[in-house]
């Protein structure tokens, strides 16, 4: 054997152990590292952020959105309902994405105008009152939360369905919302599944 096939042997063999250390560091220890600290340290969102009613069964995930409809479609008056969705038939989690059309699009300025006029009609107020989340999809077509002014439009509606005080409706909306992250970054939200979730336990 001569010395370049030596060299070559022992380079084949330092890069086959360098990919084996490496491998098992980064494929097996820190893949258990991190998943255990998670566990450990925030073991709800390591899971899945999954949200359950009073009698403990899961009914979905605080981080992903989804649709309060009756069997055709048709929004239930006695849930807060969420924005629109453009992922697949409405919050599909394989499908995520927006609508990509711009704001002069034809199609987009024709769903939000009907879109106005069913908001405006499901829950009694002029389209003026109507927020900008009402009748727009996010980026994702998952996301879980409205603003307070479109959960404020719906408080009555669900107050009636429900057959309980509008005050104790705007209570746990108040209950539910959330300030910017960090006191500045972004918006105040409310979690629309966290909401009805604790409305319904509220009845039971």
């Amino acid at each position: 054997m001569n010395h370049s096939t030596r060299q070559t042997g022992r380079t084949v063999w330092v890069a086959a152990r360098a990919m084996i250390l490496l491998t098992a560091l980064l494929g097996i220890v820190y893949t258990c590292a991190v998943t255990g600290a998670g566990q450990l340290l925030l073991p709800w969102q390591a899971n899945g952020s999954i949200v359950s009613n009073a009698s403990g069964d899961p009914v979905g995930s605080a981080l992903i959105g989804q649709r309060f409809d009756d069997a055709d479609g048709a929004p239930l008056p006695e849930y807060f309902q969420p924005r629109p969705s453009a992922a697949g038939n409405g919050y599909d989690g394989g499908a995520s994405s927006g609508s990509n059309l711009g704001p002069e699009n034809a199609d987009l300025v024709s769903a939000i105008d009907d879109r106005l006029d069913a908001v405006s009609l499901l829950n009694g107020v002029p389209r003026s009152a109507v927020p900008a989340d009402a009748v727009t999809a996010s980026a994702s077509g998952l996301d879980p939360h409205i603003s307070p002014e479109y959960a404020a439009i719906q408080i009555d509606r669900v107050a009636e369905a429900r057959g309980i005080a509008s005050d104790a409706v705007a209570a746990a909306v108040r209950e539910h919302t959330r300030g910017p992250a960090l006191g500045y970054l972004g918006e105040s939200t409310v979690n629309v599944l966290e909401l009805n979730v604790a409305l319904d336990d509220l009845e039971d």
